[in-house]
């Protein structure tokens, strides 16, 4: 690289050597705010706690603030028997990721970066340290092991970067992390990275730093930039149907849904590839091959959506991801923003779109009030609105295909093809190829929003009430109780207990009574049984039969068994 290239397009103009080449080389036009802060004169030989938003390019931060001790003023490395930093990172992916952007940041130095992840070979990593590595990045578990064995030698290293520290600590990792710094050497630099710093955090920083300096890279207290929030109300049961018409309408390059058990991905990632989406599954039951050929697929273009649990999606950066579904919710405001974070990275646009059943909106609303959050409302996208929007893809893609120069071969046949055929029959035939390997959109119930309080009276449970009375093929004889019954009734019809009026319960069967203004809701969802409840059958009925109206008490689970006819809740 010329003089004059070095002056005028180095991106990081207070660092010098082979590093700063390679961040030109590789288009680096400037650095991002946590890049810059590292670099800033003070922190020189400091430890630093640093928190900084997913996506804010802390792995190239972190790489650049132990140069110094990596390299030592060296523009070139030596062989090092034992290595000179060691990165702790949460999960296997984050690991392996971690030692890709390091390999390449220190390429042009020489720097030789080792990986040691659970799931992988023991005796291969053993063999790869004992060929002498600068940098070792591992997790917790793997890195204890090696150390605890011998193969893992701390005398030399100078830094440690514990990355993503507030999800080690959330995963359980605090006796390993504390057992691995206990073993470095007294004379070290000290560098935690994290999205947030709870109380956890600061007492490890405390614990094992020496006058560290904060450093706070992230937007507190405001909405990334880069991600736009959607919040799609669906009716209850809809979750999966949600799913595919949002992915299909939005057509993103890479998507990413996350489920909260590995139970619901692997229902969720099987009905999508039944529907002919292009998915592969990441849960903590699947082997580190299965994980790594999944994260190959979505690289590489051979998959376009990855369904994943929280745990197995921690630290992933995949390229061009421009969708993240919630199609569970997840349990607090850290693992929305966690989950959202894995789009709108290094300047990227993203969206970050939750599925809502409408019984679940304060939760949803509470949710994005904690994370500090504004989220656009709406339905999710209906059948009407694919065919729509692929209408519009399908004639871009058709003039895209126009606009190229035919040969002389290709005019021949296509004059052959208008003889005894008109141009709309044959662009026709054009469109249906097109549209083919397109996966079919849901039909979805409309998510009916809940009306607003009115002041009404309920009949008393002795009089006949001006409610619409339905009846289901369940009673005595199969140990019907309210307290089952009435949250059974909200479940299959989309309804609240405030919308169930009075239930009779005869021998063979019950009738109850629905709020007039949810009765049609409630007639067309009841309609549907689940593959657990299709044994019991809820139709309308002309009157209330005579006998004792009651009302259930809020649900505490039976009081006997139901010998097995009651449905099992359904999960979706």
């Amino acid at each position: 690289m010329n003089t004059l290239y070095q002056d005028f397009f180095m991106p990081f103009p207070d660092l010098a050597g082979p590093l700063a080449t390679t961040l030109a080389e590789r288009g680096y036009a400037e650095p991002t705010a946590v890049q810059a802060a590292v670099l800033e004169p003070e922190t020189a030989g400091r430890d630093l706690l640093v928190s900084a938003q997913t996506g804010s390019g802390k792995t190239v931060a972190y790489g650049l603030a132990i140069a110094g001790e990596v390299l030592a003023g060296a523009e070139r490395l030596g062989h090092s028997a034992t290595p000179l930093a060691l990165v702790v990172a949460p999960t296997r992916e984050l690991a392996l990721q971690v030692q890709v952007e390091l390999t390449w940041l220190y390429a042009k130095a020489g720097g030789r970066i080792v990986a040691c992840v659970g799931g992988m070979d023991p005796m291969a990593e053993r063999r790869q340290l004992a060929h002498g590595a600068h940098i070792v990045v591992g997790t917790p578990g793997r890195l204890r092991d090696h150390l605890e064995r011998g193969n893992l030698k701390p005398q030399t290293i100078r830094a440690v970067v514990l990355d993503e520290a507030d999800e080690m600590l959330d995963l359980g990792f605090r006796e390993d992390l504390e057992a691995i710094l206990e073993t470095m050497p007294a004379e070290r630099r000290t560098l935690l990275f994290s999205a947030t710093v709870p109380r956890g955090i600061a007492q490890l920083a405390k614990g094992f730093q020496k006058d560290a300096l904060r450093i706070a890279a992230t937007n507190e207290g405001k909405q990334h930039s880069d991600i736009e929030y959607r919040a799609l109300s669906v009716a209850p049961g809809e979750m999966e149907r949600a799913v595919v018409n949002t992915l299909r309408f939005l057509d993103p390059r890479t998507a990413i849904v996350f489920c909260t058990t590995r139970a619901a991905v692997a229902r969720l990632h099987g009905n999508l590839v039944e529907r002919g989406f292009s998915a592969v599954a990441l849960s903590g039951e699947l082997s580190q091959a299965e994980r790594t050929r999944a994260m190959q697929g979505l690289r590489d273009g051979r998959a376009r959506v990855c369904v994943a649990t929280d745990v197995a999606a921690r630290g992933l950066d995949l390229p061009d991801l421009a969708l993240v579904i919630h199609a569970d919710l997840p349990n607090d405001p850290e693992t929305l923003l966690h989950r959202s974070g894995r789009t709108g990275r290094a300047g990227k646009k993203g969206i970050s779109a939750l599925i809502v059943p409408h019984n679940r909106r304060r939760i949803a609303e509470r949710l994005l009030m904690a994370a500090k959050l504004q989220a656009a409302w709406s339905g999710a996208p209906t059948a009407d609105e694919i065919h729509a929007k692929d209408g519009e893809r399908i004639l871009a893609s058709g003039i895209e295909m126009l606009e190229a120069e035919p040969d002389e071969m290709d005019l021949e046949l296509g004059r052959r093809l208008l003889e005894g055929r008109s141009a709309e029959a044959i662009a026709a035939a054009l469109v249906k190829q097109l549209r083919a390997p397109l996966p079919a959109p849901e039909e979805l119930a409309a998510a009916q929003a809940r009306p607003a309080p009115q002041p009404r009276t309920m009949p008393a449970p002795t009089e006949v009430g001006e409610g619409v009375w339905f009846r289901m093929n369940v009673g005595r004889s199969n140990d019907a109780d309210p307290r089952w019954i009435l949250p059974f009734l909200c479940h299959r019809g989309h309804v609240t207990r405030e919308e169930i009026g009075r239930i009779r319960i005869m021998d063979r069967e019950t009738r109850f009574e629905v709020a007039p203004y949810a009765a049609a809701r409630f007639a067309h969802a009841a309609a549907k049984p689940g593959r657990d409840d299709a044994h019991i059958r809820v139709e309308p009925a002309d009157a209330p039969m005579e006998g004792p109206a009651r009302r259930g008490p809020p649900y505490p689970g039976p009081k006997r068994p139901y010998a097995g006819k009651r449905p099992a809740p359904r999960r979706d």
